[in-house]
């Protein structure tokens, strides 16, 4: 058997292609936030993670350009030996503090703080509980741990009830959720989780990559609820609101420095650059000083879920600026993104394994600093692309 067997009969991709309909991998030629250029043609930008617009403020670009010139482009070491900065540790305070915990730790990328935090804490005798809808990354951490994994249903407080009483006290459990669920747009039930994992003395660990400077005035899904202070970890991404690239986790300082020196991800991987660190740490500054702009964000989520649903668009549980339209399949999925590409309005064409069978789904996700212009003129296609498929 050819081990690339595999690769030379996929042919997915190239079908969708050539039949014009290949949603992935869209060169952009520029990106100015809330619009991008994509074939000579400005388009409406709907399908970025850029929350607070924050990839083009004058601090945050500012900051980046200032690092380069102090630090060069790259540390060219992992944080273990050569590669951490004072800036790191700095950026690691202020993040701690921002969160209400001890102490943070910053890594490389997003998916490698739940790779190397999940892997380091969960050993053989030990099990991690997963939302049935968590994110890749902490079902990929959660495989590369030596200890069991099991799931529930999402946001399934019985379910989850259940798993958490199949598993025998003497074993370590780790909890792992999406504060805001990236594809849905809904939020995890932290008042009811928090409760059962105390019950039944499991851990938990929050993944607050697309909450972060979106809900609880900036500081995330435990913010939101009011529990900061009971939830164990919580896990974020620099690649969204904080306009950079990196991630962090963030808990007590024991735990922390457990993570510190065992985390694989961490311990063999480049440290971030300092352009990366500098403007992930100008982005936190401007949450801290422009609150308003999370409040615009959720102002805006507000005025778009109203609109699809006034339109007939079925928007399942969204309670965010991340809203999703579901279409249901896969053909009439990639033909709606291709119709709202051609009009100018750029979003995510989403199937399995992302979202589940019978849920493909158009993702669209919103920034502070879209216009109601633009927001209009969003509905307004939709409106059009979905009576022309007859979606509505």
């Amino acid at each position: 058997m050819d081990l690339f067997a595999k690769a030379y009969q996929f042919t997915a991709a190239a079908e969708a292609k050539a039949a014009g309909l290949y949603p992935y991998f869209i060169p952009m030629s520029g990106n100015e936030g809330t619009t991008a250029i994509y074939q000579g043609r400005r388009i409406i930008m709907c399908g970025s993670n850029n929350y607070l617009g924050l990839t083009t403020h004058p601090k945050v670009r500012e900051a980046a350009q200032a690092a380069i010139q102090e630090y060069g482009t790259s540390c060219t070491g992992s944080r273990f030996l050569n590669g951490t900065l004072e800036m790191h540790l700095e950026l690691e305070r202020e993040l701690a503090d921002w969160v209400d915990k001890d102490a943070s730790l910053v890594f490389s990328t997003g998916m490698q703080v739940n790779l190397g935090v999940i892997s380091a804490l969960a050993g053989r005798n030990d099990v991690v509980i997963l939302d049935k809808d968590d994110h890749a990354s902490i079902v990929d951490g959660a495989r590369l741990a030596w200890g069991k994994v099991k799931r529930f249903r999402h946001n399934d407080m019985a379910d989850l009830e259940r798993v958490l009483q199949d598993v025998p006290e003497d074993q370590g459990k780790l909890v792992v959720v999406d504060g805001l669920y990236s594809m849905e747009g809904d939020i995890a039930p932290l008042p009811e989780i928090v409760p059962l994992c105390k019950k039944y003395g499991a851990r938990l660990m929050v993944d607050d990559a697309h909450a972060m400077g979106v809900l609880g005035g900036g500081k995330g899904t435990a913010a939101h609820f009011g529990l900061s202070d009971e939830v164990d970890l919580i896990m974020s991404t620099f690649s969204k609101s904080f306009a950079s690239l990196g991630g962090f986790i963030a808990g007590d300082q024991q735990v922390i420095d457990y993570i510190q020196h065992t985390a694989r991800s961490l311990i063999f991987s480049a440290s971030i650059p300092p352009a990366n660190a500098a403007a992930a740490r100008a982005a936190l500054h401007v949450m801290k000083e422009e609150p308003q702009r999370g409040v615009r964000l959720n102002q805006i989520g507000d005025k778009m879920r109203r609109g699809y649903r006034a339109l007939g668009f079925d928007i399942g549980n969204s309670e965010t600026a991340v809203i999703p339209v579901i279409i249901g399949d896969d053909t009439r999925t990639f033909i709606a993104w291709k119709m709202l590409m051609d009009a100018g309005v750029y979003v995510n064409a989403v199937i399995a394994p992302a979202t589940p069978p019978g849920r493909q789904l158009l993702r669209s996700s919103y920034m502070a600093t879209h216009t109601d212009e633009q927001l209009d003129q969003v509905l307004a296609t939709f409106d059009q692309v979905g009576k022309q498929l007859g979606i509505i």
